[in-house]
C-alpha cells in the first residue's frame, strides 16, 4: 500500500491499482515518429551551417542569442517555429530529440551548447571562437 500525507500530516492510505494498463507496441512507434519533419529541417541546417539558432517568436531568449552572436561578429542560421500560442506540439519534438527543454537551441559544428546565456557565457570566454 501507498502511504500519501496530506496537509495536516495525516496519513492516507491509497490501495494499488487493481490491474495493469497494457501498454500498446505501437505507441513507441508514433512518439518515434511524430512530426519529424521538423526535427529533420533541424538536422539539415545543423548539417549546412556551423551555428543554427532555433528559436520561437515572442520569445527574447532567441533574439538576445541572436544578438550577441551578431555583436561578436559570428554568422548564424536562424530557425523560427510559431510562437506560445501555436505549433508547441511540433515544437516538443525538437524537446524530445535535442533533450533540450527551452528555446533557444543553438548548436555548433553540429554540437547543442544550450541557450542564450550560455552563448554569452561562450563568447565572453572566447570558447565559441575556438569552437568555429
Amino acid at each position: 500500500m501507498l502511504q500519501i500525507y496530506n496537509q495536516h500530516r495525516k496519513a492516507i492510505h491509497v490501495p494499488p491499482c487493481p490491474r495493469r494498463i497494457p501498454h500498446s507496441p505501437r505507441h513507441p512507434r508514433k512518439v518515434a515518429t511524430h512530426n519529424t519533419d521538423i526535427v529533420k529541417d533541424v538536422e539539415a541546417a545543423i548539417a549546412a551551417h556551423a551555428v543554427v539558432v532555433v528559436g520561437m517568436a515572442q520569445n527574447p531568449m532567441p533574439k538576445k542569442a541572436r544578438k550577441a552572436l551578431d555583436a561578436a561578429g559570428i554568422a548564424h542560421h536562424y530557425l523560427e517555429y510559431g510562437s506560445y500560442f501555436n505549433t508547441w506540439r511540433r515544437r516538443n519534438a525538437l524537446k524530445m530529440w535535442s533533450g533540450w527543454p527551452t528555446f533557444p537551441m543553438v548548436f555548433v559544428k553540429g554540437v547543442l551548447v544550450g541557450g542564450a546565456d550560455d552563448v554569452a557565457r561562450l563568447i565572453a570566454s572566447g570558447e565559441l571562437k575556438k569552437m568555429l
